[in-house]
Order: structure tokens, then sequence, then C-alpha cells
């Protein structure tokens, strides 16, 4: 209860100064004022974001027993599985640009956080229900709490890839300084995703059950634990088409060769992804308020 009052007091602090008026006319009647609109309740959003982040990390964290070694645990468990299983010729995944376990334990680490930003306004809508059919506060703030511990969680994950260039003496070019543009249109795709799932998964548990077994087929459509494929087959087309595989490749590119293999499918998805995000931000205003009367009743 203390910490509803908290949240509670910081949606007043931040909006004692703003009238909302109701109407049964449709915001896209006026998509001017409606932007203005969203712009305003992202930026009054901002205190209550660090809180609702705060929050969570303090949660996660002090209810784990290994705490941030989490973070590292499935990209080595992979890493160390396919490595074992190159080596002992049961898969063949052909030559990468790095050395393999490096290869495939950065890559994880970049899938992991593309999955996290798929998952995070489902999973931050679904967990604030309760304060949603309490509160009324702007609902940008459960997507920038979940995006700040998206970056937070990367942040940890720099640890291994640190790691990774120590140990396997990878070499260090000037397009590293680069790498986190690309990682952030990787978090934009992810979170354009998410922000469209998000009112369907705030209504229904097991939807998320389904985005988990979606993500898992999906990783095996991108090229973690192996090269995209040169050749011109069904599964070589769905991995070049698959909107994730230019997006992690130019980053994980940047931040190792410097050569990047496909400049122009990272700009064409980083458009899309861009306009996406807009579109599903829209769409995620527009019915919030039909997922809030519905988990209210």
């Amino acid at each position: 209860m203390g910490r509803l009052k908290k949240l509670q007091q910081a949606v007043t602090t931040e909006r004692n100064a703003t009238w909302v008026v109701y109407t049964p006319e449709s915001q896209l009647r006026h998509p001017v004022r409606l932007l203005r609109t969203m712009w305003r309740d992202l930026l009054a959003s901002r205190e209550l974001a660090w809180r609702l982040l705060v929050r969570d990390i303090s949660a996660k964290y002090r209810q784990s027993f290994l705490g941030i070694i989490w973070a590292f645990i499935p990209p080595i468990v992979t890493a160390a599985g396919f490595t074992l299983a190159k080596s002992g010729g049961v898969v063949n995944v052909g030559n990468t640009d790095l050395p393999y376990p490096a290869y495939v334990m950065f890559s994880m680490a970049l899938w992991q956080t593309f999955v996290e930003a798929l998952n995070g306004p489902v999973q931050g809508v679904a967990e604030a229900k309760a304060m949603l059919a309490r509160i009324n506060f702007p609902r940008e703030a459960i997507i920038l709490a979940k995006l700040g511990e998206i970056f937070f969680n990367f942040g940890i994950k720099l640890i291994l890839i640190l790691g990774l260039f120590i140990w396997f003496k990878m070499p260090v070019t000037w397009s590293i300084i680069l790498a986190p543009v690309a990682l952030i249109h990787l978090v934009m795709l992810g979170t354009f995703l998410g922000l469209l799932l998000a009112p369907v998964g705030g209504l229904y548990k097991d939807f998320s059950m389904g985005i988990t077994l979606a993500t898992g087929l999906w990783l095996f459509l991108t090229p973690v634990v192996f090269p995209v494929p040169s050749g011109e087959g069904v599964f070589g087309t769905i991995v070049k088409f698959n909107p994730v595989t230019p997006l992690l490749v130019t980053t994980r590119e940047l931040a190792t060769t410097g050569v990047i293999s496909d400049p122009v499918g990272f700009w064409i998805v980083s458009g899309i992804a861009l306009g996406g995000l807009i579109f599903a931000w829209i769409v995620y205003r527009l019915a919030m308020p039909f997922v809030i009367e519905r988990i209210s009743s």
C-alpha cells in the first residue's frame, strides 16, 4: 500500500495542473491535438516512469538469489551448447567472422535485448492492471519504465561483451561508437511490436505464453547461432526477410568488424521501425481506455 500511495502522489504532482476532458468524439478527428496530447503526456510521465523503473529493478533483483548473473547465463549456456554441437559435428553452421563462442554470446545478448523490448510493453500493462484501474496517469510511463529497464539490463550485458573482447582478443574499430545507434533501432523494432500487442496482452494472461513460443521459433530464423545464409533457398530467404536480421547483424558488425553487409536493409527496417513505433503509440493510446474499462469491470 505504501508504494501505491507514493505512485499516487507522483501522479498527482505531475497532473495537478492538467484538466482531462472526456468526450465521445474520436480523437482521430483531431490528429494534431492528439499528437500534442501524446507528447505532453510523454513529458509528464518521466517522474512516474523513473519511480516505476526503480521499483521494478529493485523487486527483480531483491527476489533473485543470483541477481545480475542471470543476464549472463542464457548467452553463455547457448554458446556452450552450440559450440559443443559444432565441434562434435552435430550441426554445421558455417564460418563466422568472429570466434564462434563469442559470435553466439554477443548475438544472444542482442537477441535478448530485442525480446525484452517486445515483451516489455505487454508485461508492463499486465503488471500495472491494479494501478490502471485505480489511478488516472499517463500510460506512457509504463512504456518508458520498461525501456529504462531494457537499457539497464543491456548495461549489465556489456560486462559480458567487454569480457568477450578481452578473452578472444577481438580488435576494436572506430565503428563501435555507432553500434549503440543500431542497437536503439533494434529496440525500436521490438517496442513497436510490443506496443501493438500490449492492449491484448493486458486482457489475456495466456497471450504472454504465445509470445514466448513465437520468439522461441523466431530465434532460429534469426542469425544468432549461425551466419546469414548465402544461398537462395526457402530458409535463406526467410532469414533475409526477417526484420530483425539487418538490425541485429548491423549492430554486431559495427561493434566488431566495422564492415556492414546490408546497409540498405538496415535503413529500410529502421524506417519501418520508426514509423511503426509512432503508429503503434497511437494505437496503444486509443486502445488503453477500452482495456482499462474491461479490467475495471
